[in-house]
């Protein structure tokens, strides 16, 4: 089953919708430099660590909303109650301005995005499996479902839309069979992410479930986020807003499918929300323990950002409009802050001159976009052809790593085959 033939409904609603979604029309100010000013904490709130890694920044180790606004520089969104946001610039790695950004909090689903980056390139996608009971019997009770059914037959690539689009801890667990069970999964996820340099990370379950001392923070996600936007299937699959899911199967009838939407409000307009213009993924979580967590990635013009917001105290929508508003600061703050920090590359791809990317860094990354900043010059960008690409079924955000002696004619040729 082909990925066109799969996704039935691909960002096209998001990329001409009528209108984005608004920044709130009454702002607060922008906290000043070093990000001394910090928002009120509801009742029962906990106050965040005093000090954090500095992985990324010294900035990004301080609690607390860190922003450097230039002149003319729009105010920060008012009314954010995440514990923990960040914004990036996707394409340079600078990040524009955060809060508590490297507060270790549970991640609820947006775990997947590390599952779906360490595990997206061992299994090939048209390989399929036969789903045992056993590597169903460790789903947590309450925990979100594709339908998976034991005795059934999936693709891997089924199994993948399970995950990114449903949510499906059901199709984790298969997947983490397939990889060697969920101890080795784990173990692979942990060293990744070491990789990455997500050291406020620690797995404990690959789907995301409620476990003790399982964590994230808004910059690991943001950071893993990134690494997974680098392969075209993660791409795909975060990129895919519906699809058809195998469902029964009865002996000499075809089989039977049923659809799955993507569980990203900002994608699909669910819940009453109008669906964000140029979002393009990533992953959504909820459970007891996280509350809401969202990471998003959105393009205007050619602007790419990434959002992650963390355990926000409204309801079920607050999570998505907070981090719509904050796409929204992202895109008319650009080149109005000075960054407070940057997404380091991984420990293979240092190139700094400075040393260890996980140092802190307290230098102004590039500015004039060409990555040197944090040594990993990403060029992400909805392809030319994203709405011809939206109509038959798939919208990729394109990625390519650092030039080097390549030429810009080779860089455009890349593109265009993309």
């Amino acid at each position: 089953m082909s990925a066109k033939k799969t996704a039935l409904a691909v960002l096209s609603a998001a990329l001409l919708a009528p209108a984005f979604v608004t920044v709130p029309a009454h702002a607060a100010p922008a906290p000043p430099a070093g990000g001394k000013g910090q928002p009120q904490r509801g009742p029962g709130v906990p106050a965040p660590p005093a000090s954090m890694s500095t992985v990324g920044g010294s900035l990004l180790g301080k609690p607390g909303v860190q922003v450097n606004p230039l002149p003319g520089a729009p105010a920060l969104p008012g009314n954010l109650t995440g514990r923990s946001w960040i914004v990036a610039d996707a394409e340079t790695g600078e990040v524009l301005a955060a809060n508590n950004a490297h507060w270790r909090l549970p991640p609820a689903s947006t775990m997947k995005m590390l599952f779906a980056d360490t595990l997206l390139t061992r299994l090939p996608k048209d390989r399929v499996h036969k789903v045992t009971e056993q590597e169903l019997s460790g789903v947590g009770e309450g925990s979100s479902l594709v339908g998976v059914k034991e005795e059934l037959e999936y693709s891997v690539h089924d199994l993948w839309l399970g995950v990114f689009l449903r949510s499906g801890n059901d199709a984790v667990h298969v997947l983490s069979a397939m990889n060697g069970g969920i101890e080795k999964t784990v173990r692979d996820m942990q060293a990744h992410a070491e990789e990455l340099q997500a050291l406020d990370t620690q797995v404990v379950s690959p789907d995301g479930y409620d476990a003790p001392g399982q964590m994230s923070s808004a910059y690991d996600l943001t950071l893993i986020a990134r690494s997974g936007l680098q392969k075209q299937d993660f791409r795909e699959y975060c990129g895919t807003a519906s699809a058809r899911f195998p469902g029964g199967q009865e002996a000499g009838k075809p089989r039977e499918f049923y659809e799955i939407q993507n569980t990203n409000r900002l994608m699909t307009g669910a819940g009453g929300l109008t669906p964000y213009k140029g979002i393009a993924g990533v992953k959504n979580g909820n459970t007891t323990m996280a509350g809401a967590t969202f990471t998003g990635l959105a393009q205007r013009g050619d602007r790419k950002l990434l959002v992650t917001v963390m355990k926000t105290e409204g309801g079920a929508n607050s999570v998505y409009e907070e981090t719509a508003n904050l796409l929204d600061w992202g895109f008319a703050a650009a080149g109005k802050v000075k960054p407070v920090g940057e997404l380091v590359p991984p420990k293979g791809a240092d190139t700094s001159p400075h040393g260890s990317p996980a140092q802190s860094h307290d230098r102004a990354p590039s500015a004039d976009g060409d990555g040197s900043g944090s040594g990993l010059a990403t060029a992400f960008g909805v392809a030319a052809g994203a709405l011809a690409l939206a109509a038959a079924g798939a919208c990729a955000v394109n990625r390519r790593w650092p030039l080097g002696a390549r030429s810009r004619r080779e860089e455009r040729a890349e593109t265009d085959a993309a």
